[in-house]
């Protein structure tokens, strides 16, 4: 049987941990001070080993939990540690990551994640080996990056009563350029945005965190003025970025009221706006963030009527190539959009991303992200999916019970 040794100061989390980790057959040994993890570390043999940071009460530094790390990795046949920090300490948990910790968990916790991260790194094939230390310290700062680039990514989805929607995410790397967020406006209403940073890698990771960061740090009444929030992404982008990247950005607020839809393309690949009949395509209203010093464009208005659908992605979807350098292409998605006309939005995420792979033999060479949002009526009666972290994942949220 699998061996997890836990460690946390309150006995109500290594509780909820014990019955949790038993309930997926899990073994595991209650530690509550560092003192008693490296006591039960050298009496017996773990598969992993879970811990909290913090031991002492009212502290935060997760000194303690950062030496208790250092220890258990200088141990002979030493297990993986995942560390467990709240989620407003993310540098925290990169400094215990270069410590020696394969992952981070935030708390409070959501369960899934916590499974999926814990038998991720019980899997032996992650547990690299041969390498030499050079190749060790990069695949481990990426692994760093990776982490923290899913905890970007939104980690809930607002429901709407007359929306469906759902995103199909993966980086052609261990990270990527692409960004896509669901954030609340001043007026109840809700605003997505899909963005994709030129370039590929770290660096298009960093400036995605850029992007990211300015958007969760906005107030939700600046979310009402779409236009002046892009100039000050614009100068933002333009000041902190080389002047040979940018970034296309998708962005549109949606009142539930009135099925209303606000928006501004800044030079992304046009959504699709599917009706019964028709394909509309909403191209570029405003210049691509970061090239030149002032932002100019335009705000434009659309409706979600039910069963009206809104596609949005970024260029790696029609650009993914197969062998012989053949483009997807804009006449492949029509054709599977067309065909995926009375799925759900969750459907067609997991269609054309199969469709993806299939083309370009799962060589991915670009970041992909595939939005789909649908109209639906208010009594729908439509289950949630909760979103996870995996570098590739295909998640959803919807109306209402």
């Amino acid at each position: 049987m699998t061996k997890i040794l836990i460690a946390d100061d309150q006995y109500e989390i290594l509780l909820a941990l014990k019955l949790l980790l038993k309930h997926e057959g899990f073994e595991t040994t209650m530690a509550s001070s560092p003192d008693a993890v490296i006591a039960e570390a050298q009496r017996q043999q773990f598969d992993l080993i879970l811990i909290d940071l913090n031991y002492t009460r009212d502290t935060t530094s997760g000194r303690e939990g950062l030496d208790l790390i250092t220890q258990l990795r200088q141990m002979p046949h030493a297990a993986p540690v995942v560390v467990m920090t709240a989620w407003s300490n993310v540098p925290l948990a990169v400094e215990a990551m270069r410590n020696g910790a394969v992952d981070f968990i935030e708390k409070p916790w959501d369960n899934r994640r916590l499974l999926s991260v814990l038998r991720q790194h019980l899997n032996p094939e992650h547990q690299k080996s041969g390498t030499t230390p050079e190749a060790r310290g990069v695949s481990a700062d990426l692994e760093i990056a990776r982490s923290v680039q899913n905890r970007l990514l939104p980690q809930t989805w607002p429901q709407l009563e007359t929306l469906d929607y759902a995103v199909k995410y993966q980086p052609a790397g261990q990270v990527g350029g692409d960004y896509y967020d669901f954030l609340p406006a001043g007026d109840g209403s809700l605003v997505f945005v899909v963005a994709d940073v030129s370039g590929k890698g770290i660096s298009a990771a960093i400036l995605m965190a850029t992007i990211q960061s300015f958007f969760r740090s906005r107030g939700q009444h600046e979310f009402l003025h779409l236009s002046e929030l892009m100039e000050s992404m614009n100068a933002l982008f333009y000041n902190s970025s080389p002047a040979e990247h940018y970034a296309t950005l998708f962005v549109m607020r949606y009142d539930e009221q009135s099925r209303r839809v606000t928006w501004i393309n800044c030079g992304h690949t046009p959504p699709l706006l599917c009706r019964e009949g028709y394909r509309e395509e909403l191209g570029p209203s405003g210049t691509v963030l970061g090239m030149f010093p002032n932002w100019t464009g335009e705000m434009r208005h659309a409706r979600l009527d039910v069963g009206d659908t809104l596609l949005i992605f970024s260029d790696g979807l029609t650009e993914a190539a197969d062998r012989s350098n053949e483009e997807f292409g804009p006449d492949r998605l029509l054709e599977a959009v067309r065909a995926c006309e009375n799925k759900s939005p969750l459907e067609l995420v997991d269609s054309l991303g199969g469709q993806i792979r299939a083309h370009s033999e799962g060589q991915l060479t670009d970041d992909l992200t595939i939005l789909a949002i649908r109209g639906v009526a208010r009594e729908a009666n439509v289950k949630t999916r909760l979103p996870n972290a995996s570098p590739e994942c295909v998640v959803g949220a919807c109306g209402k019970q």
